[in-house]
C-alpha cells in the first residue's frame, strides 16, 4: 500500500467532518463526491443548495446527496453564528451588524462551524487567495496553545528509497514564514515532527538545516539554527532532532558520519527544517522538478484546528488528498 492509500485508509478510520466553503465549484464538488463515495470524511458544502444539486445532477455526482448543504446567505442559524463572531471579535471593535455580514462569507462561516464543533477541519483555496483563507482562521481558530507560527509542510516522495523513510521526507517551512525567528523555527520543527508521525506515518528524525555542520562555519544565521535546535529539544524532550546540519550531512549516511560523528540524525533524517522560506520553497520545487518527486501539500501546521489552503490550480485529486490529510490532522495532530 502506497502512502496516499495509507492516508486515505487512515482518514476512513478517523471519520471526521470536513467543510468545503467553495461548495459550488466543480473541482470541489467532484472531490466531495469521491470523498463521500469512498468514506474519506463526512462533508459539509457551503453554497446555494439549488445550484449545488443542479451541478451534481449535471455531472452525475450521485453521492452529493450524502453531504450537508448550507447556504450562508439563508442559513437558519445565521444570527447564532453572528453573535458568536461578534463576541469573539468584540475586543477588536466588531459590531453585530459587521459580524452578520461576515457570516454570509463562506470562509468565515466554515471557521465558525469548526469553532462550534460542527466540523473538524476545512479545505479551501481553489477559488480564493491564501490570505483570504487564512484571515478568518487566524481571527477565529487561532494557533495551537504555545504556538505562535503557522507553517507549511510538504510530504516529499522521492524515487530513491534510500533517502528519508523509504523515500518519504517532510520539508518545512516551504509556504508561510519568510524569515522565522528562533522561537518560530523551533515551533516549525516540533510541528513538522507531528506531521511526519500523524500524516506520513513515519517516526520523525528532524534535521535543522544550515550551510554549516556542527560549527564548520561561523555566522549569526548558523547561530539561529543552533539556538532553535536547543529550544525545540526543550519544547519536546522526546523529539529526535539535531542541528545545525548541511543537507548532505542530513540525508546521506556516509557524509553524516564524517561531518557529524555520533549524531543519531545525521545521514538518517526524514524531516528537513529549512532556515527560511527562500531555501525551503526553492528546495522542494527543485526536488519536485529535477528528481521527479511527488510533493503533497502545503499542509498547514500550528493552527488550533486543521485548515488547509489549496493552490488555485489544484486538481480534483489534490482536493481529495487534502480532505484525507485534513481528516487525519483532526484525529492525530490536534487530539494530543
Amino acid at each position: 500500500m502506497n502512502l496516499i492509500n495509507k492516508i486515505h485508509e487512515m482518514a476512513r478510520q478517523a471519520n471526521k467532518t470536513i467543510v468545503l466553503p467553495e461548495g459550488e465549484e466543480e473541482r470541489n464538488l467532484k472531490a466531495a463526491d469521491y470523498a463521500l463515495k469512498n468514506g474519506l470524511a463526512k462533508i459539509i458544502l457551503l453554497g446555494d443548495k439549488n445550484e449545488i444539486n443542479k451541478k451534481a445532477k449535471e455531472w452525475k455526482l450521485t453521492n452529493i446527496e450524502k453531504a450537508t448543504l448550507i447556504n450562508p446567505k439563508s442559513f437558519s442559524e445565521k444570527k447564532y453564528y453572528a453573535n458568536m463572531l461578534a463576541e469573539l471579535r468584540k475586543n477588536k471593535g466588531m459590531t453585530y451588524e459587521q459580524a452578520e455580514a461576515l457570516v454570509e462569507n463562506p470562509l468565515y462561516l466554515s471557521t465558525l462551524l469548526i469553532k462550534d464543533g460542527k466540523a473538524d477541519g476545512e479545505v479551501s483555496g481553489a477559488e480564493h487567495a491564501t490570505g483570504d483563507v487564512l484571515r478568518p482562521a487566524f481571527q477565529i481558530i487561532k494557533t495551537s496553545p504555545g504556538v505562535t507560527a503557522v507553517s507549511g509542510a510538504f510530504i516529499m516522495i522521492v524515487k530513491d528509497h534510500s533517502f528519508g523513510e523509504d523515500g518519504v521526507l517532510i520539508f518545512a517551512d516551504c509556504a508561510v514564514n519568510p524569515d522565522p525567528t528562533v522561537q518560530e523555527l523551533a515551533e516549525i520543527a516540533v510541528e513538522s515532527a507531528k506531521t511526519a508521525k500523524n500524516i506520513a506515518g513515519i517516526n520523525p528524525k528532524v534535521a535543522m538545516l544550515s550551510f554549516s555542520t556542527k560549527g564548520s562555519a561561523k555566522h549569526e544565521k548558523v547561530d539561529k539554527v543552533v539556538e532553535a535546535t536547543e529550544l525545540a529539544r526543550k519544547m519536546n524532550p522526546k523529539l529526535k532532532i539535531d542541528g545545525e546540519l548541511q543537507a548532505d550531512a542530513a540525508i546521506i549516511e556516509a557524509i553524516g558520519k564524517k561531518k557529524a560523528p555520533g549524531s543519531d540524525i545525521a545521514g538518517n533524517a526524514n524531516v528537513l527544517v529549512f532556515p527560511n522560506l527562500e531555501s525551503g520553497n526553492i528546495s522542494y520545487k527543485l526536488v519536485q522538478r529535477l528528481a521527479g518527486a511527488e510533493a503533497i501539500g502545503p499542509i498547514l501546521q500550528g493552527l488550533a484546528a486543521p485548515i488547509n489552503d489549496l493552490s488555485r490550480g489544484c486538481s480534483v485529486e489534490d482536493i481529495v488528498n487534502m480532505i484525507a490529510i485534513t481528516a487525519n490532522q483532526a484525529k492525530g495532530v490536534y487530539n494530543k
